[in-house]
């Protein structure tokens, strides 16, 4: 109130004196009139007193477009490492040092892919409906937990299990990428479809039953999560999760065993190769073991 009562001293002050010097004119000749009148000071401007701009009340140009190019370069960035991830997944099992795990699934594929229509004909008469259930909640299940750990992890600014959710979930990522290249290069019948027979490259490519995508993915996610908690309980839960999940897809006669087996081998070393190229140092004692 005092501030706005000097302004409005300020402003009538120069009427006040021009009143008086009228009155004062009143008695003077008006050839001394003319004389005197020049010195009245102008009408004051109103725009002495206007408010300065507010220039931190909006972000400036500058800001928008810092923050363009930073969601620029994240996305560029996640493109990039996506990529590389999906390049080393693929070239893995052509490193010398992977030629005895080569020679080991090869051999155990090749077993199972002779047995699988006498094996999953043992399921026949069986209800799918509890085994279908079994492995959706385990699937889902999976992925709800790598992102609650995300979630949790920023919520309250917890690096290690904010990680694991970032890299559990980019492990399924990288997961469903790959079984769905496998499935397309395979084409291999379902149980369900034919005489059971499982043969390879006659059916639908994107509904191919080689390898199984809720093995791969549940294996993925249970493969960073136990590799970033050690404990022998955390591993029984996300193995014996992944496990559970891997039977079901076979027992409900959507998979034969050899679709669950390779799904859950390629699942376990996505996982374990996400968690090594990416995890931090200090947050879990497995890194970079």
């Amino acid at each position: 109130m005092s501030v706005n009562r000097f302004v409005l001293a300020i402003a009538l002050s120069p009427s006040i004196t021009a009143v008086g010097a009228a009155q004062k004119i009143q008695h003077i000749p008006s050839a001394q009139a003319l004389v005197v009148s020049p010195l009245l000071p102008d009408a004051p401007s109103t725009t002495k007193f206007a408010q300065p701009e507010n220039h931190e009340a909006s972000g400036t140009p500058n800001d928008s477009h810092t923050n363009n190019t930073a969601h620029r370069s994240l996305i560029v960035g996640t493109i990039k490492r996506g990529v590389r991830d999906q390049a080393e997944i693929y070239s893995a099992p052509f490193h010398l040092k992977a030629v005895k795990w080569d020679i080991g699934v090869g051999a155990v594929t090749a077993g199972l892919i002779a047995t699988d229509p006498d094996a999953s004909r043992k399921f026949e008469d069986t209800s799918h409906t509890a085994s279908l259930r079994i492995s959706d909640v385990g699937l889902y299940g999976t992925i709800g937990t790598a992102g609650m750990f995300y979630l949790s992890g920023a919520f309250n600014d917890n690096a290690h299990t904010k990680e694991t959710g970032l890299l559990g979930m980019e492990a399924i990522a990288n997961a469903a990428v790959t079984y769905t290249v496998l499935k397309t290069a395979t084409g291999r019948e379902r149980p369900l479809v034919g005489a059971g027979n499982g043969r390879f490259w006659h059916y639908n490519r994107l509904g191919s039953s080689f390898p199984s995508g809720h093995s791969t993915m549940t294996w993925a996610g249970a493969s960073v999560i136990a590799h970033e908690y050690p404990k022998r309980w955390v591993q029984i839960l996300a193995y014996g999760t992944a496990t559970a999940v891997a039977f079901a897809r076979y027992s409900g006669r959507q998979h034969f065993p050899s679709d669950v087996f390779v799904g859950s081998v390629v699942g376990y070393f996505i996982g374990q190769h996400i968690f090594n190229a990416h995890c931090s140092e200090g947050l879990s004692s497995s890194c970079h073991q």
